[in-house]
């Protein structure tokens, strides 16, 4: 089985793209690496490798969690599969 995101711990907010080419549609296979378990979701829209997919809604103002940290918080709401990007997520920092 291809594992196409990987995330930390259940409780992140997102998982992280490990392969090239996920197309909108595509059913993808998530490892949670804490857990040692796989979950599924099928990507809403594109996402390069190495970026960000939501696997929980996401509402905007919430906080966004990766790896266990704090990396930010949404600006429109988010749904699983979507890709998250400086587009839909801002630093907390300014």
């Amino acid at each position: 089985m291809t594992v196409h995101f990987i995330v930390h711990d259940e409780s992140d907010s997102v998982g992280v793209v490990v392969v090239e080419g996920v197309k909108a549609g595509t059913r993808l296979n998530g490892w949670i690496m804490d857990q040692d378990r796989m979950i599924e979701f099928e990507a809403k829209s594109d996402i390069p490798i190495g970026h960000k997919l939501a696997i929980k809604p996401i509402k905007a103002g919430d906080t966004i969690i990766k790896y266990g940290v704090d990396i930010g918080r949404a600006v429109a709401d988010i749904a699983p599969g979507e890709h998250l990007h400086v587009h839909n997520v801002k630093t907390k920092r300014w």
